[in-house]
């Protein structure tokens, strides 16, 4: 039972794998965001009891491996992380100082799966994703 998390009353281990993207897919996540956004997600993520486990950012979007406690929903979390992140981008990279709500640089919507006892496959396919999109896009040009 040491691998698993406590509350006041409850053990838990709660991961999800979660993906969601920036506006029209746009491959925005390059050089200084992307090396931002990976100690923004990890703080907002702490904001809310919740840890990102594994991440990646590819390009055109964004894997995470979070653990949430039950006593948030998941649809919480991430709404908190696409929201208070897109603020941030457009405060430091966008030049937007006041006024603004961020609406306008996640795309609506996630995908969420359980993760179970498949961890170590997640953590792989997180860890991998982008060397094996490299390879799959070298075969479609043969």
């Amino acid at each position: 039972m040491d691998e698993y998390n406590s509350l006041n009353h409850t053990k838990w281990e709660c991961k999800y794998h979660v993906v969601f993207i920036p506006k029209c897919r746009r491959k925005v996540l390059y050089g200084e965001l992307r090396r931002h956004l990976g100690p923004l997600f990890r703080t907002l993520t702490e904001q809310k009891d919740s840890r990102v486990e594994e991440g990646h950012l590819m390009p055109d979007h964004v894997h995470m491996m979070l653990s949430i406690p039950p006593k948030h929903a998941v649809s919480q979390v991430v709404g908190y992380i696409k929201g208070k992140s897109a603020i941030h981008i457009a405060r430091t990279f966008l030049e937007r100082k006041r006024n603004f709500v961020g609406q306008h640089f996640w795309a609506r919507g996630y995908f969420v799966s359980t993760v179970g006892r498949d961890e170590a496959v997640i953590r792989a396919y997180i860890r991998n994703q982008e060397a094996e999109d490299r390879r799959v896009e070298q075969l479609r040009l043969l």
